[in-house]
């Protein structure tokens, strides 16, 4: 099957833009919102952002190539030497989403949509991974799941791939429905639902209907794989308008894990049934929540007859995506880095990982403070400490400010000595101690928010016991 065209003139009916200056027939060779990326031949997309507009920048993506611009309505004349082809448009951001709608429903590529507070990067480079076995497959680059970022991955399905799995992200209500209007998803996956982003919502169950928005739009066609073992999908999944698929490790699912073996950091081993049969797993992902991660995927994979055998093979040789999970095995230390992100039930899932290594002759947690949580953050944190203690760490390194603090407070009034409880304002003191701290045969969690840059701490012991 032939890669769509981007012509001007294909392009502007798409976008419902006016063509202002340069050829309609001019074909361009992708779509960048970026001056610094932006490759020659490819469309320009000015977008506002919160301290730049994107419109003041069309000269400097003209210089670097660009075969031309989309400009809001007014700013057209004068851009170019009359070569480049100028669109106008009323709002470059939903011109942006319509070109990725326009992309993804004439490609015909069949799409899989994940959500969940928790391990949507993780399920998506897995699901790819098992469709591979049968089909071509592209997922979204990064964290490519905002109303900017997936209509970026969409228009790159003019390339026709035959399925494409993609994750919408989301801090606020309506964002899901946005995104699910835009990929028209064929699939759905639920992941879980969290205390990630609470800062911006009243509650849990606030959080739950908002990404409950991944029901919306709906046909019976369609299909929702949902984890029967989180109350709040399993309670919200019967609303979908399609056929519900269900996966789970503690409750009945059609894609169940049974004779669970947790093997510490070298990953599990389970029993998988599904409607398909039964057949042994062996993955080395680490923890219960990467095991659910690996059976969403395979529930959408059967959907599609990758055959179990195939399944299984890939699952046995899957790798973390960086700084999710990752063991590093350094020379006297092993280090779980999983320092990419952090809420607080996937930190707690991270020290019941930590707590189940049994050839540690030191359990070390490394907790850099969790962001986004609003009102709940200090009760929140205290919740952490307090499982960090309950799970027998026996050195707590906390990071941050406040909460951090309140993190390691809490660990010491559940029974952790003071002297195994260290705090520290930045994860750079915190590696400077760590250093010293550690101990041969040690193994090392370090997980915190973005925004405090626990990787750092990873990339540390890497330079001084690697």
């Amino acid at each position: 099957m032939t890669e769509l065209r981007l012509t001007g003139s294909w392009v502007a009916d798409a976008i419902g833009g006016a063509i202002v200056a340069g050829d309609e027939r001019r074909e361009l060779t992708g779509v960048s919102i970026d001056t610094r990326t932006v490759q020659p031949g490819e469309l320009y997309v000015a977008i506002r952002g919160a301290r730049f507009d994107g419109a003041d920048f069309t000269a400097a993506a003209l210089t670097a190539g660009a075969g031309g611009v989309v400009v809001p309505r007014g700013r057209g004349p004068g851009i170019g030497r009359g070569r480049e082809l100028v669109i106008e448009v009323e709002d470059t951001v939903a011109a942006l989403q319509a070109l990725g709608q326009r992309v993804r429903r004439d490609s015909g590529t069949r799409v899989v949509a994940i959500t969940g507070s928790a391990g949507k990067t993780t399920t998506k480079e897995v699901t790819a991974e098992f469709l591979s076995a049968r089909y071509r497959v592209t997922r979204n680059r990064g964290n490519y799941n905002n109303e900017i970022g997936l209509p970026l991955s969409l228009i790159e399905l003019r390339q026709r791939p035959e399925i494409a799995v993609v994750e919408l992200g989301m801090n606020h209500a309506g964002e899901i429905s946005r995104l699910v209007r835009i990929a028209a998803p064929d699939v759905r996956v639920w992941t879980n639902v969290g205390d990630a982003h609470l800062g911006f919502f009243g509650s849990v169950e606030e959080i739950a209907d908002a990404k409950a928005e991944i029901l919306e739009e709906a046909t019976t066609s369609m299909i929702l794989v949902a984890n029967a073992d989180d109350a709040r999908v399993a309670v919200r999944a019967p609303s979908f308008a399609g056929r519900v698929v269900t996966f789970g490790i503690e409750r009945d699912a059609d894609v169940r894990a049974t004779r669970v073996a947790d093997r510490g950091i070298d990953g599990t081993t389970v029993r998988v049934t599904t409607p398909r049969g039964a057949i042994e797993v062996s993955t080395p992902l680490i923890g219960r929540g990467n095991l659910a991660n690996v059976l969403a995927a395979t529930a959408v994979a059967i959907q599609f007859d990758v055959p179990l055998e195939a399944i299984a093979d890939r699952a046995a040789r899957l790798q973390p995506a960086a700084h999710r999970g990752e063991v590093v095995r350094l020379p006297t230390l092993t280090v779980i880095d999983d320092s990419y992100n952090a809420n607080p039930a996937a930190t707690r899932t991270a020290l019941q990982v930590l707590a189940g290594e049994a050839t540690a002759s030191r359990r070390v947690a490394v907790l850099g403070e969790m962001l986004e949580l609003g009102d709940s953050a200090i009760a929140l944190h205290e919740e952490v400490g307090r499982a960090a203690a309950a799970a027998g760490v026996d050195l707590l390194v906390a990071v941050g400010g406040e909460c951090a603090a309140a993190l390691a407070g809490a660990a010491v009034r559940i029974g952790m000595t003071p002297g195994a409880v260290h705090h520290f304002q930045t994860s750079d003191a915190a590696a400077d101690a760590l250093v010293e701290l550690a101990r041969p045969g040690d193994v090392i969690l370090v997980k915190g928010s973005r925004g405090v840059g626990t990787d750092r701490v990873v990339d540390r012991l890497k330079a001084e016991r690697g």
